[in-house]
């Protein structure tokens, strides 16, 4: 049985420094998260993974930690946390500190940004305390850290640099690595192509490292986003089959069992060590070579190091190839500048101009009868977002970007858009409007109210995935960046390695065709195709002499990423880069000499996978 390594840290105590009579709890380290969950999505953006108390508008179970009082004294105790919809309302993500059962005066989260919020002074006697987070809504507030202090600290860092600081020296943040390890290939996410790539390096008999920051595989497919996998298998049937999913609509819990079926197959090779709760957060390079990634878990912050010849970007973002200093793009080009246009759907397909209005990312959901009355409180805080709109479940259409959002550096507010969308258009979809035009219609949807009235009492949402769903943002460039015209065209590479047949499929937010619609819905637009194929040197980079990418970060112009960018596709990036990974440690090479010397020798090792 494959070895699956975990962290040897003492979860069950929390991170405390040892200044005088000075605590700095770390949220994401209290050893019983209670309803609480570990959120890690926005460490380059806000500095650390946080707990998240999404309860779906019922109040979560506290979590809570054992700290060690010194000596008896009055503690003055700060929290790092935020309001995410701060407004004319009561703060949606509302929670309170217990200490030993004795409540803090001051409600949290109540104010704009990620910043420090007083809870309160309480006298604490010497010896072992249980420090407890309070939900008090259930709708997603949420905590970064603890600090607990004899002095009155009002000023306490925010500055991300300076906090990162402040945290290696109150001891909760390491700033050289614990572990280093040694590894033939270095794979950085853990979706369909980060195992797939995994999976065909180790049968060629690489050592493999697997960094994952969430506790399950299959990224976008996996249980916590719920995407069913698209594309066909190409060269890598058998490899893909054991990792992807079945055609059950988004959103469905069978995505459960697929992943326990991904974590069995994943098991059987002993030459995968998967890092589950890892995450990257550096690279070290020299002379345009990585020499080493860093990453933490997000839980307890144990650092390891991994180093090896050969690294694989498959995070989705590019944040490996950024780290490196590898060229990149992002955004949508103008139609001129790869002649990419098409003149039926116009600038909803293209712009004139370059801008930044990528494909969005998804929030998937979904709502059951509970059997008996069920309850839903007034979320005025969403209304502003839903509107009008009323509707139980959410599919892919559910969607948001905007041209002044990145995906990467605004993930948290787009997916706390998103979050509104949901919780008002299912509020809406609860009390429904009796005067509605159009017969008895709701304004967007297809409600008939007779009949509506008849079961909504007992509706309940049931889930609500906190991750995003992401189809774009960094794409990092290869020496060859793949574009719409190579479909159109079907153009043969002589390198061609992934081949596809599925339509390309672009997305757009409703409102720029239609006002009147929510921002928070889109649509697709698609280009019929045969059979077209996808160079290897798209899959490598251009200036960083050892990295590949696999996954929706590969070398691609923004439509030339609308058909590849699906799972299985995707899937065949990541086996197409295992393989050639050992076509470099068998001749010492890096990934571009795999294309230049010895591209005969890997189409065959290829043929080998039908």
């Amino acid at each position: 049985m494959k070895k699956i390594l975990t962290t040897l840290f003492l979860i069950g105590c929390a991170f405390w420094a040892g200044l005088a009579q000075s605590i700095l709890v770390e949220a994401e380290s209290f050893s019983n998260s209670g309803g609480w969950v570990v959120d890690p999505q926005f460490v380059e953006q806000m500095g650390s993974p946080y707990l998240l108390a999404h309860g779906l508008g019922e109040p979560v179970e506290d979590a809570r930690t054992s700290i060690f009082i010194k000596k008896k004294a009055q503690y003055h105790v700060w929290v790092r946390t935020k309001n995410w919809v701060p407004g004319a309302w009561e703060a949606p993500g509302r929670f309170q500190i217990l200490i030993d059962n004795q409540q803090l005066p001051n409600e949290l989260g109540k104010n704009p940004g990620w910043n420090w919020e007083y809870a309160g002074e309480v006298e604490l006697e010497k010896g072992q305390k249980t420090l407890s987070l309070h939900d008090l809504t259930g709708f997603d507030g949420r905590c970064d850290a603890v600090y607990l202090t004899q002095g009155n600290h009002e000023k306490l860092p925010n500055d991300l640099s300076q906090l990162a600081a402040w945290r290696i020296k109150q001891g909760t943040l390491q700033a050289s690595p614990d572990l280093v390890e040694h590894y033939d290939l270095v794979v950085v996410g853990g979706g369909i192509a980060g195992c797939a790539a995994s999976i065909a390096a180790a049968e060629q008999g690489l050592r493999v490292a697997l960094i994952h920051d969430r506790p399950v595989l299959g990224g976008n497919a996996s249980g916590e986003i719920r995407v069913h996998t698209l594309g066909i298998y190409g060269n890598f049937e058998r490899i893909l089959k054991m990792i992807d999913t079945e055609h059950y609509p988004n959103g469905s819990a069978r995505a459960l069992e697929e992943d326990e079926r991904r974590h069995e197959n994943m098991a059987r090779y002993d030459a995968i060590d998967i890092y589950f709760n890892f995450r990257a957060f550096a690279t070290n390079s020299e002379n345009d070579r990585i020499t080493s990634v860093d990453a933490r878990n997000t839980e307890t912050g144990e650092f390891i190091r991994y180093e090896a010849p050969l690294f694989v970007d498959c995070t989705g973002d590019g944040w490996i190839g950024y780290w490196a200093g590898a060229e990149y793009m992002y955004g949508r080009e103008a139609a001129s500048k790869y002649d990419e246009s098409w003149d039926k759907h116009g600038t909803l397909w293209s712009p004139e101009k370059a801008d930044n209005f990528v494909m969005g990312s998804s929030v998937l959901w979904g709502s059951e009868n509970a059997g008996k009355p069920a309850d839903f409180p007034e979320v005025p805080w969403a209304m502003d977002v839903a509107k009008s709109y009323a509707e139980a479940n959410g599919e892919w259409q559910w969607e948001f970007s905007r041209n002044d959002l990145s995906q990467i550096d605004d993930a948290e507010a787009i997916r706390d858009h998103m979050f509104r969308a949901i919780y008002g258009s299912f509020y809406n979809y609860k009390n429904p409007v009796m005067e509605k035009p159009n017969n008895d219609q709701a304004e967007y949807g297809t409600i008939d109210i007779r009949k509506h009235q008849q079961r909504v009492d007992s509706l309940q949402l049931k889930w609500v995935s906190y991750l995003v769903g992401k189809r774009e943002s960094r794409r990092l460039v290869g020496d060859y960046i793949f574009t719409f015209n190579d479909v159109r065209n079907q153009k043969k590479f002589e390198d061609g390695v992934v081949f596809e047949k599925r339509e390309v499929d672009v997305h757009y937010q409703q409102n720029l065709q239609d006002p009147n619609k929510p921002d928070f819905l889109s649509e697709a637009l698609f280009f019929d195709t045969p059979t077209y194929y996808i160079p290897y040197r798209s899959l490598y980079s251009k200036n960083i002499e050892n990295l590949f990418m696999a996954g929706r970060d590969f070398s691609c112009s923004h439509i030339g990423l609308g058909g590849p960018r699906v799972m299985r596709t995707t899937g065949q990036m990541g086996a197409a880069v295992g393989l050639a990974a050992s076509i470099c440690k068998k001749y010492d090479v890096n990934p571009r000499a795999v294309y230049k010397s010895h591209l005969e020798e890997y189409l065959e090792l290829i043929e080998t996978q039908k």
